[in-house]
């Protein structure tokens, strides 16, 4: 599902205030959903942080980490913004960091 993700954001992101986005929870992951969409949350500060000081290793990270959580979580689109935010910050482009940070 991911690399479906990775297609639809080529031509531009989702509009999570417009489009629906598809989920499919593991139940018996159902009580761990709250604390995991905390985390990205917290991370959204902590990408503006590190975009404000050029740390785009960091960013690059914090990439990696929604790359490889979300899907297993039932969030493909997380996944997809974290690949696409882990290679515009290894390509240096802030503009695609900054884009991907407040569609999430």
């Amino acid at each position: 599902m991911e690399k479906a993700w990775i297609k639809k954001m080529e031509t531009g992101f989702p509009d999570p205030s417009k489009d629906k986005i598809p989920v499919h929870i593991d139940p018996d992951l159902k009580a761990f959903i709250p604390t995991y969409l905390g985390k990205r949350k917290k991370e959204v500060e902590g990408i503006r942080k590190a975009l404000r000081k050029n740390d785009l290793a960091s960013i690059q990270n914090f990439g990696h980490t929604m790359r490889g959580s979300g899907g297993g979580y039932g969030f493909d689109f997380i996944s997809a913004i974290g690949a696409d935010r882990e290679n515009a910050a290894k390509a240096q482009d802030k503009d695609k960091i900054k884009i991907s940070v407040e569609k999430l």
